[in-house]
């Protein structure tokens, strides 16, 4: 392990021409900078080992050596690939063994035990409360949130008036999410969905294969593998609610590395934070399970108002309550208790047990 080491000491080796230096750095959104910090090197970052989860990991890194390109001179960095109960049980959902919390578990253990030092996640991957001594400490630019549908060869051609008319009657589709279960079958009942897990490229060669005729996808995901041509559709959020946080970067720390805090809360998009802390406000009031059928989706319009969409529904189909709420981004903790307080007060009680 190095010593602690401060990026602004001027022994250490030039920055190469054309490079922003450690005491020229960028400035940040309304006038932040990073600062001069002195944690122990390399900083060791955990996450998990799906091709989508590195290049997050990957992406997220570049970002913080572009606002502080020494940590890149110096080798700042390494990262640590750690297997999730998530990852390993592929032949059950999520909801049946634990909940989507272990895509997390192993890692914040490692947090905990000081085995890494960060951890970058997708956002709608992480528990509405985090273990104690875990925090949030920054969420980065949202990607497209919408979700994609992924056709196979029995499926017809898009219809932008419908967008479900290109799934044959009684299709089979693959997906292992609740909520986008609920909202196909409210509108097409006729068909089956069948669960399917695995990596994005594992759930592609399976519809490719022909074992299942379509399947459901976070578009961000596909955009970020350079796989956006595989959307057959790309849903409005209207049409089907995203899952809160998704197409999300989010990163944890200890609550106690104030240093480390403070670097990552220099990069945080606000927007992201006003949009996530409304959706995860959602999940909390409604304080659903996995078996639960939520959708919580946040953005802001054209004159800075934080609008809310909030979904409840039951897995078949047959119920489904959908509502939006406007406010303030500084008021999204609010806006969010109150959508989904509204939503758990007017659903039939038998969706959340």
């Amino acid at each position: 392990m190095m010593p602690p080491l401060d990026l602004d000491t001027p022994t250490v080796r030039p920055t190469p021409a054309g490079q922003v230096g450690a005491r020229h750095r960028p400035a940040m959104p309304d006038g932040a900078m990073v600062r001069p910090h002195g944690p122990a090197l390399p900083l060791r970052v955990g996450t998990r080992g799906s091709p989508l989860a590195l290049w997050q990991t990957r992406d997220f890194l570049g970002l913080v050596t572009r606002f502080c390109p020494l940590l890149h001179q110096i080798d700042a960095f390494q990262e640590h690939v750690i297997a999730t109960t998530g990852d390993r049980i592929q032949d059950k959902r999520l909801a049946e063994v634990g909940g989507k919390g272990l895509f997390a578990k192993e890692i914040h253990e490692a947090l905990l035990d000081r085995r890494v030092d960060f951890a970058v996640h997708s956002l709608k991957d992480l528990e509405t409360e985090l273990p104690p001594g875990v925090v949030l400490a920054c969420t980065l630019k949202r990607e497209d949130p919408r979700d994609a549908v992924v056709l196979g060869s029995v499926c017809g051609t898009f219809d932008s008036n419908d967008p479900w008319a290109a799934l044959p009657r009684g299709a089979v589709v693959g997906s292992s999410s609740v909520r986008r279960q609920s909202q196909l079958l409210h509108t097409r009942p006729d068909v089956t969905v069948t669960m399917i897990r695995g990596n994005v490229q594992t759930r592609l060669a399976k519809v490719h294969g022909g074992e299942f005729g379509a399947s459901l996808l976070a578009f961000a995901g596909l955009k970020r593998l350079a796989l956006e041509c595989e959307a057959g559709i790309v849903l409005d959020p209207e049409v089907m609610v995203p899952a809160a946080g998704q197409g999300i970067v989010a990163v944890t720390v200890r609550e106690r590395d104030e240093e480390l805090r403070e670097l990552l809360s220099a990069i945080e998009d606000w927007e992201a934070r006003a949009v996530s802390t409304a959706e995860r406000a959602l999940l909390a009031a409604l304080d659903g399970s996995c078996r639960t059928p939520i959708g919580g989706y946040a953005r802001m319009t054209a004159d800075r108002t934080l609008r809310l969409t909030g979904l409840v529904a039951r897995a078949d189909g047959t119920f489904l309550l959908k509502r939006s709420i406007e406010g303030s981004p500084r008021d999204a903790q609010r806006l969010g208790h109150a959508l989904g307080a509204g939503l758990r007060r007017d659903a039939p009680a038998d969706i959340f047990v």
